[in-house]
């Protein structure tokens, strides 16, 4: 059996206070970091993988189903706001389609087939990474798709949470995050979630910063799509050329970026 269906360490649990539970959980989620310590020259290993694939071009996909697939498309879609991104550049595709991302799916995640018709829609090449992420690692529509993946030489990487699973036999860049037993039995959106979550974060955090969407510590890229990020990148440019609020709110809203703003400054053509 693998470790995430293994018992709980814990029983009775509807006996508990709210404190007990409230407690019991955090001690079980302290443990995931140490888990994906672990994993981290795995992890280091795919977002190389990753980076070379973008430089050249190509993009990251993600497959997965229920809560595995919904973080991947929950990644996917802050890269654009966040970094800058073109949409489409990292893609999340769960099994069932977008219905499943509110709603599940019965049985989507059964058919082996589907996630390389899935893939197919948006027209993969060779040019691109397909990572299946699957807490059990035994998801038929992650196994399906990395197998075609690989007969057709796309390269494969997964995120799962169980050692030695068809899932990362099917990655040329396997993560395995061993998170164990969830605090209730076989739920991995606890543990197993948490820790893909983290990896997620991880991987695109480090593959956008290789990429040059990061300058210092800043997003220099992201969407000025709202009140709050307009401010942030107003205080950024203000910081980065010693400018007065006014004279930095006005710049960033001619130029639209705070490193088009930047760079029209330090480069004398804030007035052209």
């Amino acid at each position: 059996m693998s470790t995430t269906e293994s018992a709980s360490y814990y029983d009775s649990l509807e006996q508990m206070s709210i404190r007990e539970l409230l407690n019991n959980i955090n001690r079980e989620d302290k443990t995931v970091p140490i888990a994906i310590e672990a994993a981290i020259p795995q992890l280091e290993r795919l977002v190389e993988a990753t980076v070379a694939k973008l430089q050249e071009g190509g993009r990251l996909f993600y497959i997965g189903a229920g809560t595995s697939g919904r973080l991947g498309i929950v990644d996917a879609s802050e890269c654009p706001p966040t970094y800058g991104v073109p949409h489409g550049m990292v893609v999340g595709l769960i099994a069932g389609g977008d219905t499943a991302i509110r709603k599940a799916v019965e049985f989507a995640e059964d058919d082996e087939a589907q996630a390389w018709k899935d893939l197919q829609q948006h027209n993969i090449t060779s040019k691109d990474i397909v990572v299946g992420i699957a807490a059990s690692g035994r998801t038929p529509y992650v196994i399906g798709g990395m197998k075609e993946c690989r007969a057709q030489g796309i390269t494969t990487g997964c995120i799962v949470c169980n050692a030695g699973s068809a899932v990362a036999a099917e990655a040329d860049y396997p993560v395995e995050i061993v998170t164990g037993p969830e605090f209730v039995t076989g739920s991995t959106r606890m543990k197993a979630g948490t820790a893909q979550k983290l990896a997620l974060n991880m991987l695109t955090t480090s593959v956008m910063i290789k990429l040059g969407r990061i300058k210092g510590n800043k997003m220099v890229d992201m969407q000025l799509s709202n009140v709050k990020l307009v401010d942030r990148g107003t205080r950024m440019v203000m910081e980065e050329l010693n400018l007065t609020r006014p004279e930095a709110a006005a710049l960033l809203k001619k130029f639209g970026s705070v490193r088009a703003a930047m760079e029209a400054y330090k480069n004398g053509n804030e007035c052209s």
